[in-house]
């Protein structure tokens, strides 16, 4: 009979270790996404930068008004 080399189990240990800490890693993003105020696809600086874009484009339109 041969004997079975006991690798299988800690390669098993290594990826569930791995899962773990990238569940806890999503978490933490969907947190921080959660404080700045966006939504699941958004980059960093994405709405900010959109709301100076439409700023601007209505100052373009109406000319700025004091």
């Amino acid at each position: 009979r041969k004997r079975k080399k006991g690798r299988k189990r800690k390669k098993e240990r290594k990826e569930r270790k791995g899962e773990g800490r990238k569940k806890e890693r999503k978490k933490r993003r969907e947190r921080e996404r959660k404080k700045e105020g966006r939504k699941k696809g958004e980059k960093k600086g994405g709405r900010e930068r959109k709301k100076r874009k439409e700023r601007k484009r209505k100052e373009g339109r109406k000319g700025r008004k004091k």
